[in-house]
C-alpha cells in the first residue's frame, strides 16, 4: 500500500526529475565544457575533427530531440491539478479513489484535437481529446475520453480507415486539420454508423470557446465492481463549472489565423495568473438488467445513454491549477492508456474499447521507443513499482540481486502476488460463450435514431449552425456523387435539414419547406432558424425519447462572466476613471478587461494599452466596450479598425457597450446604423427609429422600449451620469455569453 497522497504528491515526485540550470556547464556525462561555441578544428580555418566528442554529443542529441508525434491527438496542451471526491461510490465500487471523500488525488489532464498535426490550429472543427490521469494510491487511472460522448465507428478494426480518410489526402497532404474534403466524406457516406457522431461534430460542440467550457466524456461503458463482487455499468462525465460554450464557425476560422494557440494560451494564462479550470465528475450508473430493456445497446460506442433515462450523479471536482514545467517532458511524453484502471473498475465488451485496449500499448512503444516508457517522470505512478521485468532500451531502474522470476525461493518469494482480499486486481468473472465469428450484433444496427434525437434536442440557433457547418464542409467536397450520398443520409435524419444543405450545394431540396440558407459559416438567418425550429423527426434507439436533456448547450447552462476577456477600445485621452471602473467590475467577476489602444503603452492617467488595434482582433475577445474621453473618441472615429471590432463582435453575437462619448463611436459604426433603423424611440413612443444611440443612452439606465430592446440584444450604452449602472449591466450581459436575436446581422460587412 502506498503512503497517503494528496494534490501535491505528484508535484513532489516530478520535482525529483527537475534539474535547474547549474553554474558550470558539463556534457551529458559530467565533463566540464570550456567552449560551447566553437567546434574542434585543425587550425583556425581547417576542417572539423572527428574526435570532437562535445560536438558529436550536442548534434546527436539535437538530431533525436523530436519523437514521432501521435497519429491522432497530436496537438495537445496539458496542466496539473487534483481530483477531490465529494460523494462516495462505495455501494458500487471498491476503488479507493471513488470511496475516500475529501482526498485530493493528483491529476494530469491533456486536451487535444484529433485530426491535425502538432503545428495545426487550436480552433479547427474537430473532436477534442479530454484525457485525465489520476495518480491514485492503487496506481494510475486514465479516463481517455473526448468532448463528445459517442464515436464515429462501432468496432476498432475500422479505426485505421477512419483516420486515413480524415487525415490530409496522401497525394498532396491537403487539407491540414480539416475534415472538409473528399476522402473523409467518401468514407463517412459509406459508413452509416457515423451519422450520430457526425451531428455532434457539425454542432457547436466541435469548436469550444475554451478548454474549461468543454464537456468531457469517457465515451465507453465501463464496469464498477463493489466489495461484494457485484457489477454495475457506468458512464463517466466531466461537467464544466462554467457551462458548455462554443465559438461560432466564422469566428473560429478567423482565430485560427489570428492566434492558432488560442485554447492553450487561454489555459496557460489563466493558471499563470492564479486562476483555475474546474469541472465536476459525474457518473451514470445502471445495471445490465436496465440496459437490456432499452432499444439501443450500451456496448455500442455510437450511442449514448440519455440523461433522461439515467441522471448524472455529480460526485467530485476536478481542478487544474498548475502549468507544466516543460512541454516535451510532460505534455508530449505523457502516455495515456485505456487499460490504466484500478481495482474496482473494469471493462465492458464494447468492441471499440476492446480494440483501444490492444492498440495503446503498441502506440506508446512506437512513440517513446522503449518498453521502459512507464519510467518517464510524467508516466510513473506514485506507488512503488515492483515486478520481475528487467533491462530494455533506456532502463532507469537498477534492480539488485539475482532473482528476476516468479515463483522463487532465492529471493524470498518476492515480489509476491496480491490476493483480491488485499486489494489485488481481479477481472469481473463475466460469463462468455458463443461461436467465433466476424459479425456485428443486431442491437448495433440502428444508425439514425440517436442522430434524430440529437437533432430534435437542439435549439433553433444550434440547428442552424449544424446546417451551416454541413453546407460549408460539403461544399468543399469536389465529387458530386459523394455530396449526394451525404444528402441521402441527412434526409434520413431530417428532410428539412437535408433540403437546406441541398440548396447551398445547388441540389434539389428534399422537402417542400425551405428557406434561403443563411450562408455556410457566415451570418445567421431568422427565416432559416424559424424553419429549422419546427423540423423534427420521430426517433428510434433512444429509449422512447423524442428530445433529451443535456444535449443542447444553449439550455440550462450556468451564466458566469468568469474567464471572459473584454476588449476596451481606447486612445490617448481616454476617460481613465471609466476604464478602471470597468476593469474592477470585470475582475470582481473573474473576467479580464484588456485595453486595446491605438498604440502600446501609456494612454494617460495610469491607463496602459497591452494590445493595439493592429496586432489583435475582436475574435480573440468575448465582448467589446468603448469608454468615453473626447480626445480618445476623436482618434477612434478615424480608425476603421475600431468600427471593425464593434462589427465583428456584434455579428458574432457578443455583448458590445459604450460609455459617455464612446457612444458616438458605436453610433457611427455599422452596428449603430442597424440599431438605429430597428430601435423604437424611447422619448416619443412612436416606434420610429431614434436619431442617435446617445438618445437611447439616457434611457438605457432607466426604462423604456428602446433601452429594453437594446439590452435584450446585448448592447449596453450609458451616458448622462448613468455609466456606473451601465458597467454593471455590461458585466451581466457578458455572463449571458451570446445574443442570437439580433436583427439584420447579415448586413454587417465583416
Amino acid at each position: 500500500m502506498a503512503k497517503k497522497s494528496d494534490a501535491q504528491s505528484k508535484q513532489a515526485d516530478l520535482a525529483r526529475a527537475v534539474t535547474p540550470p547549474g553554474k558550470a556547464m558539463t556534457d551529458n556525462l559530467g565533463h566540464p565544457v570550456s567552449d560551447d561555441q566553437n567546434s574542434l578544428r585543425a587550425g583556425p580555418r581547417g576542417p572539423t575533427l572527428l574526435e570532437d566528442f562535445l560536438l558529436r554529443e550536442k548534434i546527436h542529441h539535437f538530431d533525436h530531440e523530436r519523437i514521432p508525434e501521435r497519429v491522432v491527438h497530436a496537438r495537445g496542451a496539458a496542466a496539473h491539478g487534483y481530483f477531490e471526491l465529494t460523494t462516495s461510490l462505495s455501494q458500487y465500487t471498491h476503488a479507493q479513489v471513488l470511496n475516500e471523500v475529501g482526498v485530493q488525488t493528483p491529476v494530469f489532464v491533456r486536451f487535444s484535437t484529433v485530426a491535425g498535426s502538432r503545428g495545426s490550429a487550436d480552433t479547427a472543427r474537430d473532436v477534442r481529446g479530454f484525457a485525465v490521469r489520476m495518480y491514485t494510491q492503487q496506481g494510475n487511472w486514465d479516463i481517455v475520453g473526448n468532448n463528445i460522448p459517442v464515436f464515429f465507428i462501432q468496432d476498432a478494426i475500422k479505426f485505421p480507415d477512419l483516420i486515413h480518410s480524415v487525415k490530409p489526402e496522401p497525394h498532396n497532404e491537403i487539407p491540414q486539420a480539416a475534415s472538409a474534403h473528399d476522402t473523409f466524406y467518401d468514407f463517412i457516406s459509406l459508413t452509416p454508423e457515423s451519422m450520430h457522431m457526425l451531428m455532434w461534430v457539425h454542432s457547436d460542440r466541435a469548436i469550444p470557446r475554451s478548454f474549461d467550457t468543454m464537456e468531457g466524456f469517457g465515451v465507453h461503458t465501463f464496469r464498477l465492481i463493489n466489495a461484494a463482487g457485484e457489477s454495475h455499468f457506468v458512464k463517466f462525465h466531466w461537467k464544466p463549472a462554467l457551462g458548455v460554450h462554443s465559438l461560432v464557425w466564422d469566428e473560429a476560422q478567423r482565430i485560427a489565423g489570428k492566434d492558432p494557440d488560442f485554447h492553450r494560451r487561454n489555459m496557460w494564462e489563466t493558471i499563470e495568473k492564479g486562476g483555475t479550470l474546474e469541472w465536476e465528475l459525474g457518473v451514470q450508473v445502471f445495471t445490465s438488467e436496465q440496459a437490456l430493456k432499452w432499444d439501443f445497446d450500451v456496448l455500442d460506442a455510437s450511442k449514448l445513454v440519455p440523461e433522461d433515462l439515467v441522471p448524472v450523479q455529480r460526485i467530485g471536482k476536478l481542478v487544474l491549477n498548475r502549468n507544466t514545467e516543460n512541454y516535451f517532458a510532460e505534455t508530449e511524453q505523457v502516455a495515456f492508456m485505456t487499460t490504466n484502471i484500478v481495482p474496482g473498475i473494469d471493462f465492458s465488451d464494447d468492441p471499440l474499447l476492446q480494440g483501444r485496449n490492444f492498440s495503446y500499448l503498441d502506440t506508446q512503444l512506437s512513440r517513446l521507443g522503449s518498453p521502459n516508457w512507464p519510467e518517464l517522470p510524467i508516466n510513473r505512478p506514485l506507488v512503488t513499482v515492483s515486478n520481475n521485468q528487467r533491462d530494455g532500451h533506456m532502463r532507469h531502474t537498477i534492480n539488485p540481486g539475482r532473482v528476476s522470476y516468479f515463483p522463487n525461493t532465492l529471493g524470498g518469494g518476492l515480489p509476491a502476488e496480491v490476493p483480491a482480499s488485499a486489494g489485488g486486481f481481479v477481472s469481473y468473472p463475466e460469463q462468455v460463450s458463443g461461436p467465433k465469428l466476424r459479425i456485428r450484433a443486431d442491437s448495433f444496427a440502428d444508425h439514425y435514431g440517436q442522430a434524430r434525437l440529437f437533432w430534435n434536442s437542439m435549439t433553433p440557433i444550434e440547428k442552424e449552425h449544424i446546417a451551416h457547418s454541413l453546407q460549408f464542409e460539403l461544399s468543399k467536397v469536389e465529387t458530386r456523387d459523394i455530396r449526394v450520398r451525404m444528402l441521402d443520409h441527412l434526409e434520413r435524419i431530417n428532410e428539412v435539414l437535408a433540403s437546406q444543405v441541398a440548396l447551398a450545394l445547388g441540389e434539389p431540396p428534399r422537402s417542400k419547406q425551405t428557406a434561403e440558407p443563411g450562408g455556410a459559416g457566415s451570418a445567421d438567418s431568422a427565416a432559416e432558424a424559424a424553419l429549422l425550429a419546427k423540423a423534427t423527426t420521430p426517433t428510434t434507439a433512444s429509449g422512447k425519447l423524442q428530445r433529451a436533456k443535456a444535449l443542447s448547450q444553449e439550455e440550462g447552462q450556468p451564466k458566469s462572466a468568469k474567464g471572459r476577456k473584454v476588449a476596451i477600445l481606447a486612445a490617448d485621452g481616454v476617460n481613465a476613471a471609466q476604464v478602471k471602473a470597468v476593469q474592477a467590475a470585470l475582475e470582481a467577476k473573474g473576467a479580464v478587461g484588456e485595453v486595446v489602444g491605438n498604440h502600446l503603452g501609456d494612454l494617460g492617467d495610469g491607463v496602459t494599452a497591452t494590445k493595439t488595434l493592429g496586432n489583435t482582433d475582436a475574435v480573440l475577445f468575448d465582448a467589446v466596450l468603448v469608454p468615453g474621453g473626447a480626445k480618445s473618441v476623436q482618434t477612434l472615429m478615424r480608425r476603421g479598425d475600431a468600427f471593425a471590432f464593434l462589427g465583428e463582435a456584434f455579428k458574432h453575437a457578443k455583448p458590445v457597450g459604450a460609455l459617455g462619448e464612446g457612444v458616438e463611436v458605436l453610433t457611427a459604426s455599422e452596428v449603430g446604423r442597424l440599431l438605429r433603423s430597428g430601435t423604437p424611440n424611447a422619448a416619443d413612443k412612436s416606434g420610429d427609429a431614434v436619431g442617435t444611440l446617445s438618445q437611447v443612452g439616457s434611457a438605457a439606465v432607466a426604462s423604456g422600449p428602446a433601452a429594453a430592446q437594446l439590452a435584450e440584444q446585448g448592447v449596453i450604452v450609458g451616458s448622462n451620469g448613468g455609466t456606473d449602472a451601465a458597467i454593471q449591466k455590461f458585466v451581466a450581459a457578458l455572463a449571458h455569453h451570446r445574443y442570437w436575436n439580433r436583427p439584420q446581422v447579415a448586413q454587417i460587412p465583416v
